[in-house]
């Protein structure tokens, strides 16, 4: 059955999620919705997308799914939600969580914290693994990892242009005017193949089993990384956190954000670089300097290996695209 649900109270959210299985009562009395729709595509698979602004701290626990075999794919604060009225322009200019993308199964209970003051948005996907697998086809031999019932995987992946200008159409754009539904589903679909094709570049997916308790340990190691990215963080510091050894802890790091500890750090270092020089028009040896580098030489390869552009034709491309 295909439904489009549009939603801008909690009665309605509910009857939305209460056709997955998902309960969300507990939930709705700590946030302000500012934007939400859902639509359903069951039994197969359903998306929805919103903004909400956490009114106080509170944890959720990921819940089961009625979709069989379900996988959850959560896009997260990666567009700025839409307040309904001016009373809200404050809620909505509040701090939001960097951004990320989740892909979890239905059946890996995690806690998930959210703090007050902050704003949230997100797109999500609970869709079937028969039903993914049935469109990777050949394909999905590379995904095994996401398939095997024995095996509780949690995956975080960078973002990419594409799953940005994709989410974009999804949320931002105005609404077709006819066959609504066919057009949500094909632009969910279309996300799912930026998604995959960014997974697939990923070495060593394939680990250890993960607990709830793993993954709120290596997330643990994550936060304490991006604390500070003007300087890297001693694996006895990031061992000690973890309350793992060191094989453990770069083996599930690895395949929890799909490359190493220094690597991760690089990346996220050279993506904060990115921002200071794009949105606070930063110079190029402002951003080095900022990010803890004295020589900026090394710091012209490390951003030019992770961005994809030296520093200065990065901010010359910036420039061209506001004319």
């Amino acid at each position: 059955m295909n439904m489009d649900t549009t939603a801008d109270n909690p009665k309605s959210i509910l009857e939305f999620t209460n056709k997955l299985g998902v309960v969300l009562e507990d939930v709705l009395q700590h946030v302000q919705v500012t934007l939400f729709k859902g639509l359903t595509f069951l039994p197969e698979m359903a998306m929805h997308f919103g903004s909400f602004y956490v009114l106080d701290d509170f944890t959720r626990v990921t819940g089961q799914s009625d979709i069989l075999d379900g996988i959850g794919i959560v896009f997260h604060n990666i567009f700025e939600g839409n307040a309904d009225n001016g009373s809200n322009k404050q809620r909505n200019t509040a701090p939001m969580e960097p951004p990320y993308v989740r892909i979890f199964p239905y059946t890996l209970r995690q806690s998930l914290d959210f703090k007050k003051n902050t704003h949230v948005s997100h797109v999500s996907i609970s869709i079937s693994a028969g039903y993914l697998i049935n469109f990777l086809k050949e394909e999905a031999e590379h995904f095994d990892y996401l398939f095997d019932s024995a095996n509780n995987f949690w995956i975080e992946e960078l973002m990419t242009d594409d799953i940005l200008r994709t989410v974009n159409d999804i949320v931002k754009k105005e609404e077709p005017g006819a066959m609504k539904s066919f057009y949500y589903k094909t632009k969910a679909m279309e996300l799912l193949y930026h998604l995959f094709t960014s997974l697939k570049k990923r070495d060593g997916a394939k680990g250890v089993k993960l607990s709830a308790k793993d993954v709120k340990a290596i997330y643990l190691v994550r936060d304490k990384i991006v604390s500070s990215l003007s300087e890297p963080k001693s694996i006895d510091i990031l061992k000690q956190i973890a309350g793992m050894n060191e094989l453990k802890l770069r083996k599930i790091f690895t395949q929890v954000f799909g490359m190493g500890i220094y690597d991760y750090y690089q990346h996220l270092r050279m993506k904060e670089a990115a921002r200071l020089m794009r949105e606070e028009r930063f110079s190029v040896s402002e951003a080095g300097y900022e990010m803890g580098f004295e020589n900026l030489g090394h710091f012209t390869k490390v951003f030019e290996k992770h961005i994809g552009k030296k520093p200065k034709k990065y901010i010359q491309s910036t420039m061209n695209a506001l004319k």
